[in-house]
């Protein structure tokens, strides 16, 4: 039985996995999150130990590889990274043949997520879709006719700097009001920080953002976009209006896509989407209040959860074999 080895380049984890072609269960699994000060290097000496570690000495028939930040797909190099420093122009695919002797696969984690989902989750039986992740940063994948659409220079997908507030806050990438700079991770945690540093500790009868210091024991460095969905769970207002707002941003950035592209099914992945039933209602509303009302569309989960880059990764290393 063919063995494929699936790794996973994440912006904050690395993940390998391994599974026999045929199989739905891995058969090891193995994470490890990236050192705050880590560079290409070391995450490349991290993901060889997993390597080891998960191929357990057998040698695999093939290699899939989601990467988070820009990849070009048909040749195998990194561009760069968004979150890990010195992976400007990396020919990932071919250090990995060379070391591995396998054929390789690689591409973006968004796009590779998409193919996983396509293939594996929430848009088995469908023949377009776009898959949205909203983690350390959003990304979206195309599969178009059934197959993964990359754009002319594999940049196609890029929903998370789709502009919705010109006036907006500044984001990652020196635009104003990207729906990434609204509802990621990291940006969730920052604008409720802000908002907590202009307002003075029970000053809104104890449910605007009382709730969310008393998590982090009045640490505000301590916030994280998951924090934020507990307090707002627990009826915190200042929460709850940075996630209407998240929510708002990606509901505005479907709208969009869905005039523009009409694909059946928008699949929602990554940390941010466990953000409770408000969250979801918002997203959902906002986003068929943008789109013309003739324009048909679903907003779901993802089924496959943080594993999606590495179920993609393994369609990969599947179709790279044939």
């Amino acid at each position: 039985m063919a063995l494929i080895l699936a790794l996973d380049f994440g912006g904050t984890k690395l993940a390998a996995a391994t599974v026999e072609a045929g199989s739905r269960e891995w058969l090891r699994h193995e994470n490890k999150l990236s050192p705050a000060n880590a560079d290409a290097l070391s995450d490349i000496e991290i993901m060889r130990s997993l390597i080891d570690y998960v191929l357990d000495q057998r040698k695999p028939d093939a290699i899939g590889v989601s990467f988070g930040g820009p990849v070009d797909a048909d040749t195998g190099m990194v561009r760069l990274s968004h979150h890990v420093p010195g992976w400007e122009n990396i020919p990932l695919k071919l250090l990995l043949e060379e070391e591995y002797h396998a054929p390789v696969s690689i591409d973006n984690d968004a796009n590779v997520a998409a193919i996983g989902e396509h293939r594996f989750g929430a848009g088995q039986g469908y023949d377009s879709l776009f898959y949205i992740t909203i983690s350390t940063g959003v990304g979206g994948g195309w599969i178009l006719n059934n197959k993964p659409w990359q754009g002319a220079g594999g940049m196609a997908g890029e929903i998370g700097h789709i502009v919705v507030d010109p006036a907006g806050p500044v984001c990652l990438c020196g635009k104003r009001g990207c729906v990434e700079r609204f509802a990621s991770g990291p940006y969730i945690a920052q604008n409720a920080k802000e908002l907590l540093e202009k307002q003075p500790p029970n000053s809104g009868g104890g449910t605007r953002g009382d709730i969310l210091r008393q998590l982090v024991g009045n640490d505000l460095n301590l916030i994280t976009g998951q924090i934020v969905s507990v307090a707002a769970s627990n009826g915190d207002e200042l929460a709850k209006a940075v996630l209407y707002k998240a929510a708002w941003a990606l509901g505005v950035g479907i709208g969009n896509v869905a005039n523009l592209m009409n694909p059946q099914r928008f699949v929602l992945g990554g940390g941010v989407t466990k953000a409770g039933d408000s969250f979801w209602a918002t997203v959902r509303k906002i986003a068929q209040e943008t789109a013309l009302p003739e324009v048909n569309f679903e907003v779901v989960r993802a089924v496959l959860g943080d594993d999606a880059p590495l179920w993609g990764a393994v369609a990969l290393g599947l179709d790279v074999m044939k």
